[in-house]
């Protein structure tokens, strides 16, 4: 039985590899570190199995807008912590990674004892932020409103809502995740009702907020 089960999510293999050797060097050998190089691979990973003791996440993934990816995993999995990790180290990203419910926060350029020791905080229930991390604006209402608002989507319907704002007609969507036209209607529905807008342009706003820096 593994003393810990981490998810690693990170589009670049590079620094997954890295991170996998870190955290079996940090933790020893019995540690079970899978990873993700996608939202839609990590999801795949949280559906088959709820109880990871830890998620690092990546803040710019693909399938992900800024820290939307933070926020579903908080909505549908708020048991599990979730570190972000990033190159982006500006105080902040560092202070929304915190406002959106993140429990820490490594910056990719942390020494191997530094990203090490915040890892082991983390597993011990603490949570792990930079220094800097005072520094940052607070968070506004607005992201606020938009953050509970995608904290509310099921994984199919935050699909569905990317696709909708990467432009993409109901039809396309339907094909790329091989459902029926009407059951894309359906998810739309539920979503701008979720999410309190009225059109594709408002959703695509609403979900700006989550960027990493904001305008």
């Amino acid at each position: 039985m593994a003393a810990y089960e981490i998810l690693i999510a990170d589009d670049h293999p590079l620094f997954r590899s890295a991170l996998q050797q870190a955290l079996t060097l940090g933790l020893g050998p019995q540690v079970h570190l899978v990873e993700a190089a996608s939202i839609a691979e990590l999801e795949g990973h949280l559906a088959a199995k709820s109880d990871w003791d830890l998620v690092l996440l990546d803040l710019n993934m693909p399938g992900a807008y800024g820290f939307s990816g933070l926020v579903l995993l908080r909505g549908q999995y708020p048991q599990i912590p979730v570190v972000m990790i990033s190159a982006q180290e500006e105080a902040s990203v560092v202070n929304r990674s915190r406002e959106f419910g993140a429990s820490g926060f490594i910056p990719k350029s942390s020494p191997l004892e530094t990203l090490q020791q915040a890892v082991r905080h983390v597993l011990d229930g603490d949570t792990w932020w930079p220094a800097l991390a005072e520094e940052g604006a607070p968070v506004s209402d607005e992201a606020k409103a938009a953050s509970a608002g995608l904290a509310s989507l099921t994984p199919q319907q935050f699909r569905v809502l990317t696709m909708v704002c990467e432009g993409l007609l109901n039809k396309q969507i339907a094909y790329e995740l091989s459902v029926s036209e009407a059951t894309v209607k359906a998810h739309v529905t539920a979503i701008f009702r979720k999410l309190g807008v009225r059109t594709r342009t408002q959703a695509a706003l609403l979900l700006q907020q989550m960027e990493s820096i904001p305008a």
